[in-house]
């Protein structure tokens, strides 16, 4: 895979060592970010680029002992000083092994010492915080050395340098890896215009290797024909690792997200479906958002917060993508028959669009308010949700108002994501009269999002296409 998408957060990495090298101190970088958003070959990247003696240790999901053997292999076959030292030797203790690791560090030739899937080591052994922040104290943190710790598990990653924690404090620079963004993959894959721009990201979200993976000109048909061709292609494969690295032995957890990925967004049909209930239901959701990041929980805006009247949403568009349309089908993709997943895609392509692509369409909405003349022109609003019923009889696409005061509604808005018609005079009388369901939207303004057109004379009170919230990223 060639190089993508990350260009910024390479520069900082390289004024890290730049800062190493100019005091003759050691700098402490902690990487975080979703699994599979290309922290790893990041930070390969920068090894390589810099031309900086280096080990990269890539922790296993193993016992301490085997973990420790790993280390010591990973710097005994390294560019460090220490790499001959390491040969054939073993390490009892964490401390010991880490601060061996840096002996004969050259000031004018600064080192890279990197631990990845930090997170793996700190499950396995709750004392490794402890031991790396006295490597740091004492030795790394007066050498010559950029030490680089890089996790997938976020909340785990958030939680060891949190106050309290051994590490609180020490990293010197905290980046966050997040997926590309809309404009990022628009631009990686060619897209001729706004409208392939937001399909792309729908289908790929914002992984670097599947972005890297749709060829410039291909048609949305031809990429899935390539994707798609048997279960070992990357796109099929993607999912794969990331759902077995996320849900080793949490069955209940993965039997949710499913569920939720098929399309079932209220409690009640996530229980059906995936067959999990009660308080284990509630932990795999815990799980699922708040440990893992999986899923995001959206409640109305324009009420007061009701736990019964939540969606669930699977949080990444690639992975809700698979669990829709290819993770319940990969047999048929292993019987060469992917022609099957490929119609299927075709078929049903155009209804789960409309609805997959108005989480996206909120956030471009969300990043246009930050230009306060826009924002007061719609009624003040600075953020954008949805509102529905509890029972679902009556939505409405979008909600504009101050989650401060969610009874101040300053739009509301409906999505026509239609490949042929415009929004139409009808669709806006439907919307107008949304506003009598919506609290506090009696004199809310009318937006229309469309991405094929308005009719003439609309008499919406803004009106946002493609290419608009396409510039919004």
């Amino acid at each position: 895979m060639s190089f993508v998408g990350r260009d910024e957060e390479l520069s900082i990495l390289l004024d890290e060592l730049e800062l190493v090298r100019a005091s003759g101190a050691g700098r402490f970088v902690w990487i975080r970010g979703r699994r599979r958003v290309g922290k790893s070959r990041l930070v390969q990247e920068l090894c390589g680029r810099s031309r900086a003696p280096y080990a990269f240790y890539q922790a296993p999901r193993r016992e301490q002992a085997v973990a420790r053997a790993s280390f010591v292999e990973a710097i005994a076959e390294s560019t460090l000083p220490s790499a001959p030292s390491f040969e054939g030797v073993s390490f009892d203790l964490w401390p010991t092994a880490l601060r061996a690791a840096a002996q004969g560090l050259d000031p004018a030739n600064p080192a890279i010492l990197v631990i990845d899937e930090l997170p793996y080591l700190a499950e396995r052994d709750p004392g490794f915080a402890a031991d790396l922040q006295q490597a740091w104290d004492r030795v790394f943190e007066k050498a010559p050395l950029l030490l680089i710790c890089v996790g997938s598990d976020v909340r785990m990653m958030e939680t060891l340098v949190a106050a309290r924690s051994s590490l609180h404090g020490r990293p010197t620079r905290e980046l966050r890896v997040a997926p590309l963004s809309l404009a990022a993959v628009a631009e990686i894959t060619g897209a001729p215009d706004a409208t392939a721009a937001f399909e792309r990201y729908l289908v790929l979200g914002g992984f670097p290797l599947l972005a890297s993976s749709w060829r410039r000109r291909a048609s949305f048909g031809k990429f899935l024909r390539e994707a798609l061709a048997d279960d070992q292609t990357p796109f099929a494969t993607t999912a794969l690792r990331i759902m077995a690295s996320e849900f080793e032995g949490a069955l209940q957890a993965q039997r949710v997200i499913e569920a939720i990925g098929h399309g079932e967004s209220a409690y009640s049909r996530i229980r059906m479906r995936s067959g999990v209930k009660g308080n284990t239901l509630s932990d795999a959701l815990d799980v699922l958002i708040d440990k893992k990041g999986l899923v995001e929980k959206e409640l109305p805006l324009a009420v007061p917060p009701g736990k019964k009247a939540a969606k669930y949403t699977v949080a990444d568009p690639y992975l809700r993508f698979w669990l829709r349309f290819v993770g319940p089908y990969m047999d048929e993709l292993s019987r060469g028959r992917s022609e099957l997943v490929i119609e299927r895609i075709e078929r049903d392509w155009p209804a789960y669009c409309g609805r997959a692509v108005e989480p996206l369409v909120r956030a471009s909405l969300e990043r246009l308010l930050v230009d306060s003349a826009l924002s007061e022109r719609l009624g003040g609003a600075r953020h954008v949700g949805g509102w529905w019923r509890r029972d679902h009889s009556i939505e409405v696409d979008l909600v504009g108002g101050d989650r401060s005061d969610p009874r101040s509604i300053g739009f509301i808005g409906s999505i026509k994501w239609r490949e042929r018609s415009a929004f139409s005079a009808g669709d806006l009388r439907d919307l107008a009269a949304g506003r009598t369901h919506v609290p506090g939207a009696e004199s809310a303004k009318l937006v229309a999002v469309s991405r094929s057109g308005f009719e003439d004379g609309l008499g919406a009170d803004a009106t946002f296409g493609p290419d608009q919230l396409l510039a919004a990223w």
